[in-house]
């Protein structure tokens, strides 16, 4: 169970007269934000709808930050928005490589707050891990993100400012005056599985998935993009009908008992009660399966008994399980799964008709594989004594 109440975030409320002085990222505001705000700034009614239209695409389509090279728009025009408005996304502090080709990107926000980002290459794809809260509230035992507390929520800006950044590493941006690249999309997926919990960040990452989605700009398919959460069942609903991505949930444990301890999230929402969220969501948003995330813990939730109980707990689900075996960091109070467990699990749930792929730790040379992030500014400051305390070992 979360130790605080989340952050909440606020709705944005264009003024329709700017005060004197303020301007206005435009980033990561939705299309009727961005015509509320030029509006404000003294665009006619008649015209806003167009207005939208042309500054969306140099934002997003062809990643343009510079008002003066948006030469369909009238040079004075240009000036009005210069006076009222900024493009501005993070900051990209750091950048690592691992051996294997993932790039983690420690990322400085306003405030100067800092996440991380992680891009993970792999043939005819490329998956953009970002995050969405500095921190995170719901410690889970075994994740580093865990044992930083949670700071803020970040704002919808902030969060497509991620796959902008990484976009701008990758050079993806078409170049101007011809036509976009024609060939295999470096950045083609993007995974809500960095720092936080989306879901307590719920209006800011619906709004950057949305202009993630729009077909007039980054333009990537809802079922290119996978939010993961912990489980918080009010918001799994609203994530089927606003949003319509593909799930995926960190569940980790078959039992309440163990996953009151992996994911204290677990004791406000337990396994039968998320479970029942979750067999609505396929039908909601029209996916194919959720994705169940398991990491594997030695003899803690890996057993021949785990394996089966998780098929009898999924029956009638439409899901896929991700096996995942435990990346360690220092402190941490578990240690992974041998592989020929890990593999025998896999083979009793894939007996049983279900997907059940291991996936092959990425980055883990730069600390950026699964449940391994976490901001420079708060890394190791807890000893192995304090996080098993916490986990209640």
């Amino acid at each position: 169970m979360p130790t605080s109440a989340p952050i909440t975030q606020d709705v944005l409320t264009i003024p329709r007269k700017l005060p004197e002085g303020d301007k206005i990222n435009l980033i990561g505001l939705t299309r009727d934000a961005l015509r509320e705000a030029l509006i404000a700034a003294g665009t006619p009614e008649k015209q806003a709808r167009m207005r939208v239209n042309q500054v969306w695409q140099w934002l997003y389509e062809k990643g343009v930050r510079d008002f003066d090279i948006m030469t369909n728009l009238a040079k004075d025009y240009r000036a009005k928005l210069a006076e009222n408005f900024v493009i501005e996304i993070p900051e990209v502090v750091s950048k690592h490589v691992s051996e294997d080709g993932t790039r983690k990107y420690l990322v400085r926000i306003a405030g100067g707050h800092e996440v991380e980002t992680v891009y993970i290459p792999e043939e005819g794809r490329g998956t953009l891990c970002i995050s969405s809260q500095v921190g995170c509230t719901l410690t889970c035992s075994f994740c580093h993100t865990g044992t930083q507390k949670l700071v803020r929520n970040l704002t919808a800006g902030e969060i497509i400012g991620q796959v902008m950044l990484a976009r701008d590493d990758l050079d993806e941006w078409p170049e101007l005056g011809r036509a976009p690249k024609d060939e295999t999309r470096l950045l083609s997926n993007i995974v809500l599985m960095g720092m936080g919990e989306p879901l307590y960040n719920f209006d800011a990452v619906r709004d950057a998935m949305k202009i993630a989605m729009d077909p007039e700009g980054i333009s990537l398919s809802r079922r290119r993009i996978t939010l993961s959460t912990s489980g918080v069942v009010p918001e799994i609903a609203k994530t089927a009908e606003e949003i319509g991505c593909m799930l995926a949930v960190s569940f980790h444990a078959t039992t309440d008992a163990v996953r009151d301890r992996l994911v204290p999230i677990n004791k406000k929402w337990n396994i039968d009660t998320l479970l029942e969220a979750l067999r609505a969501y396929p039908k909601l948003s029209n996916s194919e399966r959720i994705t169940f995330e398991y990491v594997m813990l030695k003899d803690v939730n890996d057993s021949d008994e785990d394996a089966r109980r998780l098929v009898e707990l999924i029956k009638g689900i439409p899901a896929k399980i991700n096996l995942i075996p435990f990346n360690e960091w220092p402190g941490a109070p578990y240690q992974r799964s041998s592989n020929n467990r890990i593999h025998a699990f896999a083979d009793i749930i894939y007996k049983a008709g279900y997907a059940s792929p291991i996936r092959t730790p990425r980055g883990e040379d730069i600390m950026a594989a699964c449940g391994q992030l976490k901001s420079a500014t708060e890394r190791a400051r807890k000893s192995r004594k304090q996080i098993e305390n916490e986990a209640g070992l």
